[in-house]
């Protein structure tokens, strides 16, 4: 028979045992003010664009299904976010690639519609780069994980998987099971939808393959509290070239950095006012709207034939510039700008130059300006934001791109072409923009603009 002392003694403990049982329970207690983007039953607040893939519910879970014949299939969230930290499970077949698209996008004008923008791979290969970061229907991948093993080593085959996701400004940072996985800086889009991606399958794949998805849930407020810290290095994307841009042969033009392989239009040096070079920005400083009166154009001293040019630019209000291309710095050596073919840069709705010229609407940004006007449905960013202008010449047939999507092309030295040229402010200066090569110019016009990731790829043996 046990004494009441033993009997005490054992009470205690088990009482004891209880607290600290209760003290560790509540200590893991997540108090997250999470809000679910899934309700365990329905796909309320879900959309589906690109393919035709299967999705339903079962078990709480949202489970997408391979079909043949078909793209890319995105579950769009209906809502847009921009800052955010997302966590979900999920569980996918070790044949399948999918992913998880943040801050993404789907516009009539951007390639019919096709759903691009950032994307967390999930990726069963022997690969493993799951939770790496991948922009879908734009620029390929951003971070890798073949740096990263215990990343790697970290994702389950044919088992849930969890992952965090955290957007907030302009960096994004993963972790898959726990561990950190990516940690990148990069500003190419701020807002859009969450997706859940089921990939398109090859005739030797099975139909039918699922993926799953459960528990999945946001916080957009408050993110500084709740905030995670990654010891990973970041990758920045600002003026450097990506991994699929590399591979690619493209090239920096300009480093981000110093002014090494720019110059004064109509100087041996770089200009040394009126150009300013900060925080990887390069910008034109304002000085009255006056064209090349201040600083001067900047043109590139190495010339260039067939090229493919990228470079972003940001307005300010009523502001004016332009990407001038097949630059000869040796035309025009009095007042104005140098002569070449030009991408306007423009403030369409505050700067009165939009409504000028001898053919309508080609002083519009995008445009070839004076001589054909851009598509005007193209996307354009507000006044503060960035954008992408992309120029294509090959072979004399030329491109303007806004974002992504393709706002006019021509043929240089075409029938077409030489009639706008004579119907223009150029029709002065012979054999206007058909030179075989030329200088890349950043146009002076007094006003506010900036640019960076400054990019350009020579094409060769085209004939």
């Amino acid at each position: 028979m046990r004494s009441k002392f033993k009997d005490h003694f054992y009470l205690t403990t088990i009482f004891l045992f209880s607290l600290l049982f209760t003290a560790c329970s509540e200590s893991k207690k997540d108090n997250t003010p999470w809000v679910d983007l899934f309700d365990g039953t329905t796909l309320n607040g879900w959309t589906q664009k690109g393919g035709e893939a299967n999705y339903t519910v079962k078990d709480k879970a949202i489970v997408g299904t391979t079909v043949h014949g078909t793209p890319n299939s995105f579950l769009t969230t209906n809502r847009m976010y921009d800052d955010f930290i997302l966590e979900l499970e999920y569980k996918v077949d070790s044949s399948m690639n999918s992913g998880i698209q943040i801050r993404s996008n789907s516009i009539p004008t951007y390639q019919n519609g096709r759903v691009h923008g950032y994307q967390v791979e999930i990726d069963p290969s022997k690969r493993a780069w799951s939770a790496g970061i991948y922009d879908e229907g734009r620029r390929g991948w951003l971070n890798t994980l073949e740096n990263n093993p215990a990343a790697q080593k970290a994702f389950k085959q044919n088992d849930w998987n969890h992952y965090r996701i955290e957007a907030i400004g302009d960096t994004i940072k993963t972790w898959i099971n726990g561990v950190p996985a990516a940690n990148l800086i990069d500003d190419k889009t701020a807002s859009g939808f969450i997706a859940l991606q089921v990939h398109s399958i090859g005739k030797d794949k099975t139909e039918g393959t699922p993926i799953i998805w459960k528990n999945i849930k946001i916080l957009t407020e408050d993110l500084e509290t709740y905030s995670k810290k990654s010891p990973l290095s970041p990758i920045n994307t600002k003026n450097q070239l990506t991994i699929d841009e590399t591979k690619n042969n493209w090239e920096l033009l300009w480093d981000g950095e110093s002014t090494n392989g720019w110059r004064g239009a109509r100087l041996d040096n770089f200009p040394e006012s009126g150009w300013e070079i900060k925080d990887g920005i390069l910008t034109v400083l304002s000085s009255g709207g006056e064209e090349s009166t201040a600083g001067g154009d900047i043109v590139t001293t190495e010339l260039f034939g067939d090229f493919e040019l990228k470079v972003d630019f940001k307005l300010t209000e009523g502001a004016n510039s332009g990407i001038k291309y097949y630059v000869d710095t040796d035309i025009n050596k009095g007042p104005g700008s140098s002569i070449g073919l030009e991408y306007q840069i423009l403030d369409d709705a505050r700067h009165p130059d939009a409504n000028e010229g001898n053919h309508e609407g080609s002083r519009t940004v995008a445009s070839l300006y004076d001589l054909i006007q851009a598509d005007p449905d193209k996307p354009i960013n507000p006044i503060g934001e960035w954008n992408t202008a992309h120029i294509k010449s090959i072979n004399n047939h030329v491109e303007h791109w806004l974002n992504g999507t393709k706002v006019l092309e021509y043929e240089r030295k075409s029938p077409e072409y030489r009639k706008l040229v004579a119907e223009s402010k150029y029709v002065k200066w012979p054999n206007f923009g058909e030179s075989e090569e030329g200088h890349i110019l950043l146009q002076d016009h007094g006003d506010h603009v900036s640019f960076k990731n400054i990019k350009i790829k020579r094409i060769k043996n085209q004939e």
